[in-house]
């Protein structure tokens, strides 16, 4: 039965489940077969029989708006009624003490008390909070007229706290705090609430964030003396689902709602729209008069079955506290044992002075760390978490909707923030490390169905790729034999265009002579398939199967051919787009638009013109199963794109100039010498360069790590060679003078700082840099399947500080005097078997 009941695992590991962890995760979770989750701080998995137990009942029933006295209405009211008694002694509530409202979720909760008491008296509330709340408990501060008061230590909350009888304030006062950190699981002293109410005789409220405890922990509020006024809460933080909130309110607290102004369907007994403007509450019960228009019945019936569920599953939620603290345990001890070479810690974990991850009453089963390497350098979380996306490990990265916390863990002050926003940095960024720091933290959480193996399959992750176990240093190129590097020993062995990015590459057929232009080759990266809602542009990353979408080029037709689908595939359906943009005697005029609108392309803000045709969205959107269109870079010099997606439009192009011998990219002047070479939907240069050996050094490197890992590793399907074509270059440079495979010159191109190419009066070009890699070279080109190489071993072999790189990029050089544009114009042009002349740095 899998690690359940041996002695190694004591006698915490799903000790009092029903049944062992491997044997409900199998049935109950198969989604977890080769997935490692550990985010159930940010929601926990539902189980497969909640979800069918929900589908038999609303097959088996009729449920009808509770706002009636139909049959159909009627159940809905029971049903509602049922559950809402049932979700209070959940938490050991007394219905005679307690009334539970249900909302949304946890912050339609806090937002709700919030408003009641900006409306409670005239002058309206006073608002103090702990620095380790989430953000909205944070933003209920905008509301309170009276001030608010961040508290930054427990220390200055007890000294509040014991001046509060001696203290005058006018208008109410509402103290909020978490009750377990929702960033790193430390738990807060629940003795604040009932302190409180004995301390001060004036009108001071308590709210307490239970959402992150109740996912892993029995709440219990049987001592109505001491439990909180307002206790908001998300239910799928517990049993995955529903979507649906609550708000447990303490009876003698209810006072705060009786000025609350707004007022909906099902809130009031009796309302007049005209003359005399009049409505009378309803006064029943508190959660009567909170509930505005229907409630959302069916949710909380699905509440009713998952109450059940879960407590066939796991018994009770002392039974989850117990099996979490167990394996958060045994996480936090292996993470913090892992040692580089040098004996450095790999692992920093924030947690308070006082964390025991053996005492729940202390710590809760998250844990909250950023990785450093061997020299002490601190590791971009962004790396960690598209490392772990490719193994299948879900974490979550970034401030987790905890500001302060994060903000105090990490010692940034808040001149050093919003330096840092200044200067771009947003949430849910790359910005990884600002001043030396990291910007944010790397978070595993665990759950009720969590299990040894996930503990090990994440520590040998950890293990696998940042764990230094030698003083061996990844440097990008070897040693360059200055006695070689004369001979013109390179060749171009494929040239490919991405007409439409993030789709198929369109290869330049052996004998054409395809143009350059200082934005790249001619027609890359033109097109690009927008979001219909959001107007972002789609990417291979979230959509693998844009590879799929297999654009041509047909020069002697004017068309760009489109078709979808596998080289095996019987789709059959093409869709063909005309070139040239004035053209429109080839296609419909509905086809072209001429207004343009806003996109986002890898964080940049550009200007699109988007096809407006019902024929080209439905062409894309059926194939992706996303709602999209393709949309055009378009021509005039005012196309901007932006260095974020916040900030201030950049124009990068030139003035358009007139057609060359080959259209397409928007052909501008050669003379152009710009600080930064103009783009189209490109992500950061106009041309990327490969080499073939350096493609065959990385495969000989897959191979080799598929050798040492054995059976035991994720499976040969995801470590076999990979295809040059996943690294989406527009130059392949192979070596032309036949040599022994061990005399090849992988990774030479990183030390080129120049190429020409097509000999000595070829096309000149400037090295601009490495291309930094990001997990998108994981999709197979001809399949459309996402696996974990070759990023994996990229990461091990091409990492140099907390980058991965593979390539490099290309801009075209300055070509001389203006009276030779017509022969530079025909000289800027390059064809597969071209020679490639590199130079080299010093």
């Amino acid at each position: 039965m899998g690690d359940y009941g041996t002695k190694e695992n004591g006698s915490e590991y799903s000790r009092s489940y029903p049944e062992g962890i491997d044997v409900i995760r199998e049935r109950e979770y198969p989604l977890l077969k080769d997935t490692t989750y550990l985010d159930h701080a940010g929601t926990t998995l539902y189980a497969k029989s909640l979800i069918d137990s929900f589908s038999r009942d609303l097959t088996s029933n009729i449920y009808g708006n509770p706002h009636s006295l139909s049959a159909p209405s009627q159940l809905s009211t029971q049903r509602i009624d049922d559950t809402r008694l049932r979700a209070l002694r959940f938490f050991n509530a007394d219905p005679q003490e307690f009334d539970l409202v249900f909302v949304a979720n946890a912050t339609a909760a806090i937002k709700l008390v919030a408003d009641a008491l900006r409306d409670a008296t005239p002058q309206g509330f006073w608002y103090g909070y702990h620095v380790d709340a989430h953000t909205s408990l944070v933003g209920a501060r905008e509301l309170a007229a009276l001030g608010s008061r961040c508290f930054m230590s427990d220390d200055e909350v007890e000294r509040w706290m014991s001046g509060l009888d001696s203290a005058s304030a006018e208008g109410n006062r509402l103290f909020a705090f978490p009750a377990q950190s929702n960033m790193n699981g430390r738990r807060f002293p629940l003795q604040w609430c009932g302190k409180i109410r004995t301390v001060s005789s004036q009108r001071v409220y308590t709210m307490l964030d239970a959402a992150s405890l109740v996912s892993t922990s029995p709440l219990d509020l049987s001592d109505a003396a001491n439990a909180p006024d307002f206790t908001v809460l998300s239910f799928y933080k517990i049993f995955g689902f529903p979507d649906l909130g609550a708000l447990i309110v303490r009876k003698n607290a209810g006072q705060v709602f009786d000025k609350r102004r707004f007022f909906g369907g099902g809130t009031v007994d009796m309302v007049l729209t005209h003359e005399t403007p009049w409505h009378a509450k309803k006064q029943s019960s508190i959660h009567e008069r909170l509930e505005d228009g229907t409630l959302p019945f069916h949710n909380i019936i699905a509440l009713d079955l998952a109450f059940e569920t879960h407590t066939r599953l796991f018994g009770s939620m002392s039974n989850v506290s117990s099996h979490t603290r167990f394996l958060a345990r045994r996480l936090h001890d292996r993470m913090v044992a892992l040692r580089h070479h040098n004996g450095e810690r790999v692992c920093h974990v924030y947690k308070s002075a006082h964390a025991d991850y053996s005492d729940s009453s202390l710590q809760g089963p998250i844990l909250a760390f950023n990785l450093r390497n061997s020299q002490g350098t601190w590791i971009g979380k962004s790396e960690v978490e598209r490392l772990a996306g490719i193994k299948n490990i879900q974490i979550r990265s970034g401030t987790l909707c905890n500001p302060g916390g994060t903000a105090a863990s990490l010692d940034w002050s808040g001149a050093d923030m919003l330096r840092h926003f200044s200067h771009g940095l947003r949430c849910g960024d790359d910005h990884d490390i600002m001043d030396g720091r990291p910007t944010g933290i790397l978070r595993a959480s665990l759950g009720a169905m969590s299990s040894l193996k996930d503990i090990n399959t994440f520590v040998a992750f950890l293990e696998e790729f940042f764990v230094e176990k030698s003083l061996d240093v990844c440097t990008l190129a070897p040693p360059v034999d200055n006695n070689l590097i004369q001979q013109p020993e390179f060749y171009v062995e494929s040239l490919s265009i991405y007409p439409i990015k993030s789709c198929a590459a369109f290869k330049v057929p052996d004998g054409i002579r395809w143009e350059i232009h200082p934005e790249g080759l001619a027609w890359d990266r033109e097109w690009c398939l927008i979001h219909q809602g959001t107007g972002v542009a789609l990417n291979q990353k979230r959509y693998p199967r844009m590879a799929l979408i297999r654009p041509v080029i047909d020069l002697a037709g004017g068309f760009l051919r489109i078709t979808c689908g596998g080289a095996s595939s019987t789709h059959g359906k093409s869709l063909e787009i005309p070139l040239h943009r004035g053209n429109l005697n080839l296609v419909t005029t509905s086809l072209c638009q001429n207004s343009s609108e806003p996109s986002t392309v890898c964080g940049d803000q550009v200007i699109v013109q988007a096809y407006t045709s019902h024929e080209v969205s439905s062409f894309f959107s059926n194939f992706l199963g996303v709602p999209c269109t393709l949309a055009r870079f378009p021509p005039q010099s005012s196309t901007t794109r932006s260095a974020s997606s916040t900030g201030p439009l950049i124009n990068r192009n030139s003035p358009l100039r007139a057609r060359t011998t080959m259209p397409g990219s928007f052909p501008q002047d050669p003379q152009l010498a710009s600080p930064q070479n103009p783009i189209l939907l490109s992500n950061e240069s106009p041309i990327l360069l490969i080499s073939r050996s350096s493609v065959n050094r990385l495969n000989e490197a897959i191979k080799r790590n598929n050798t040492a890992s054995g059976a035991g590793g994720n499976g040969s399907s995801n470590k076999k060679a990979v295809a040059a074509d996943v690294f989406r270059a527009n130059i392949v440079v192979a070596e032309r003078i036949p040599r022994p495979a061990n005399a090849e010159r992988p990774y030479v191109e990183d030390e080129w700082q120049s190429v020409r190419i097509g000999g000595p009066d070829g096309v000149p070009f400037n090295v601009l840099g490495s291309c930094q890699r990001c997990q998108m070279v994981c999709v197979d080109q001809y399949t459309g399947v996402r696996g974990d190489e070759p990023y994996s071993t990229l990461a091990k072999t091409r990492k140099v500080g907390n980058k991965i790189y593979f390539g490099r990029h290309l801009g075209l050089a300055s070509l001389g005097a203006v009276d030779e544009e017509e022969a530079s114009a025909v000289s800027r042009k390059v064809m597969v078997g071209d020679t490639v002349d590199p130079s080299f740095g010093p």
